[in-house]
Formats: structure tokens, C-alpha cells, sequence
């Protein structure tokens, strides 16, 4: 008599699913936490009746113009800063690359800082051309970064990469400190809470900005996401298994620079996020890329949200938030690489 058998259990694919309905539902309860977060007190109810339209005139300000698009900053900006952390890991094979940490981050506030210094319009133009500057530069930091970590014969050396990105990051925030002497106090204020992470882009208007980098970017690097697989092999394996290991290389950084800019952009230098995402999404799912960059992206998200969500209740940037989480692990894995 023939027995039905039913196909082997898959363990990976199995906690797979199970961490991103977990993710899924933390994300959907902290944002409806947010919600109701805020100078104005609003009840779950309150907030139900105002998404439907039922709500006072104040409560549908304090919805939809302040803090609706600010969650969905917050999503955008975590996902943003997440993949481009797990990119830059897989790319140059160095398990603390970070777009803080590389100095890319403050490549890309230097730009802003200076075009809000020297021209500061309120008009939407300046909105949509934030992400831009921002991306040259971040690409101007990067390319400063090669050339320092790269070695003939050998490429880059990631210990090297490292040092050279802690060193370049020093300097252009102290760049940025620099350009505060110039600065009244109004911009003054603004420049302390862009270097603390304090989300200041938070309207609608830097939404639509935001959005087209990361809609074009995240698809992409997600149907690449077996190339960094390969990359991870090392280049002359990659080069075996047809991988085209230079230029692949060059794409993942610059959609890492382009993922990581556009987020500073608007929310300012928060760091360590790149860092805490991918290595808790790799602890608990694994390392293959596939479903590595998607869970770095949701757990980015999901760590920006609560981080922002507190700094409404404690009056503290969200940038600092993340900090006290990301330093202490940031000195774990160095000790742990020792």
C-alpha cells in the first residue's frame, strides 16, 4: 500500500515567513502608536474617526499634514538607510560598512547644509533638488573613499576602507561645525538638529521627493540581489561563476551612495541604522540576499518609526535614539572581529 508523503519541511523558508509577519504586524502597531503620538491628544477612536473623514478640523491637521507623512518619512527613510548598509556590506565584504560610519552620510549633508545656508527658499523647487545635491555629495565622499582604501593588484582593502571612512566622516563634520560660525539662529538651530537626526522634512512635499529614488532603487537592487551573492564568494569565484564583478561592485555602491543621500536629505545624519538592520535581519533569516535585503529594509523601517515615535514623546532627535542603540552594538562587533 502507497503512503502519502508530503514534501519536506524547509526550516529557512519557514522562519523567513514567520519574521516578516512579524515585522509586518510590529510595523502596522507602532504605527498606529505613532498616530496617536503627539502634542495633541487623539484616542485610537479619534483616529479612526478622523482617517474616515470624521475628525475636528484641528484633528485632521495634525493627521494628515503633520503626522501621517512624517510616519511615512520615517518607513521610507529606515528602508532607505537599511538596504544601503546590507549593499554596502555585500559590496566591499565587511561585516561593520555603514553610510554613517563611511563618511557617505555626512558627504551628503555637507550639500544640503550648504544649499540651505546660502539659499534658503521655501518655494517646492529646493525640495525636489534636496535629494540631488545630496547625491553628489555623497558620491563625492564615496569616490574620496576609493581612492584612499584602494590598493594596486588588490582592490579595496576593507580594514582600510573602514579607517579611511572614519577619517573622512570626521572631516566633514567638522566641515559642517565649521559652517556654523557663518550661520544665523535660525539656521544655527536648524544645522544642530540635522547633525543630532532630527527629522525636519515632514510634509508631503518631501514624500513625493523621497519616494522616486527609493521606488526605482529597492526593485532593482532586489533583482540583483543573487549577483551579491556571488560577490560574497570573492572575485575570482564571482569571475568564474560569470558574475561581472567590477561593475557589479560599482552599481551596488552607487545605488548604496543614491539610497543612503536621498534619506539624509530629509531626515538629517542618522547613523547606525545601515549597521543594526542587516546584522539582526542576517542573524535570524540568514545570508541570502534574496531575503536579506527586503527584511534589512523592514527592519530599517521599523527602527526608524519607533526611534521617531520616542523622540515625540521625550523631546529628543530620533538620529540620538538610534545612536544609544547603535554604538554599544557597533563596539560588540568590533570586539567580536578582534
Amino acid at each position: 500500500m502507497n503512503t502519502l508523503r508530503s514534501e519536506p519541511h524547509n526550516p529557512k523558508q519557514a522562519r523567513a515567513t514567520v519574521f516578516f509577519i512579524t515585522i509586518a504586524i510590529l510595523i502596522a502597531a507602532v504605527f498606529i502608536i505613532s498616530m496617536n503620538t503627539g502634542s495633541l491628544s487623539m484616542s485610537p477612536l479619534d483616529v479612526i474617526r478622523t482617517l474616515f473623514g470624521q475628525g475636528t478640523d484641528q484633528q485632521k491637521l495634525a493627521l494628515f499634514d503633520f503626522r501621517l507623512p512624517r510616519i511615512v518619512i520615517s518607513l521610507l527613510i529606515g528602508a532607505g538607510l537599511a538596504v544601503s548598509g546590507c549593499l554596502l556590506q555585500g559590496v566591499v565584504r565587511n561585516p561593520i560598512a555603514d553610510p554613517g560610519i563611511l563618511g557617505v552620510n555626512a558627504g551628503a549633508g555637507v550639500m544640503v547644509v550648504l544649499f540651505i545656508t546660502y539659499f534658503p527658499n521655501k518655494t517646492i523647487a529646493p525640495v525636489w533638488l534636496l535629494p540631488c545635491l545630496a547625491f553628489i555629495g555623497a558620491s563625492l565622499a564615496a569616490l574620496l573613499l576609493v581612492m584612499l582604501a584602494y590598493k594596486k593588484n588588490i582592490g579595496l582593502s576593507p580594514t582600510k576602507l573602514i579607517l579611511s571612512g572614519i577619517a573622512v566622516a570626521a572631516g566633514l563634520n567638522a566641515l559642517m561645525i565649521v559652517l556654523t560660525i557663518q550661520l544665523d539662529s535660525d539656521n544655527y538651530q536648524f544645522l544642530a538638529a540635522f547633525l543630532a537626526g532630527s527629522i525636519w522634512g515632514t510634509d508631503w512635499r518631501f514624500v513625493v521627493a523621497l519616494l522616486p529614488w527609493l521606488v526605482i532603487i529597492l526593485p532593482f537592487v532586489f533583482y540583483k540581489a543573487r549577483v551579491l551573492d556571488l560577490l560574497n564568494l570573492g572575485d575570482h569565484i564571482a569571475t568564474g561563476l560569470g558574475a561581472p564583478v567590477q561593475r557589479a561592485r560599482l552599481t551596488f555602491l552607487a545605488a548604496a551612495v543614491a539610497l543612503a543621500a536621498s534619506c539624509v536629505a530629509v531626515s538629517g545624519s542618522i547613523g547606525f541604522v545601515g549597521l543594526i538592520a542587516p546584522h539582526i535581519a542576517r542573524r535570524l533569516i540568514g545570508t541570502t540576499h534574496k531575503v536579506l535585503l527586503p527584511a534589512s529594509a523592514l527592519l530599517g523601517a521599523l527602527l526608524v518609526l519607533i526611534a521617531d515615535t520616542l523622540s515625540r514623546v521625550i523631546d529628543i532627535p530620533a538620529g540620538l535614539i538610534v545612536a544609544m542603540l547603535g554604538a554599544p552594538y557597533f563596539l560588540y562587533l568590533l570586539a567580536k572581529m578582534r
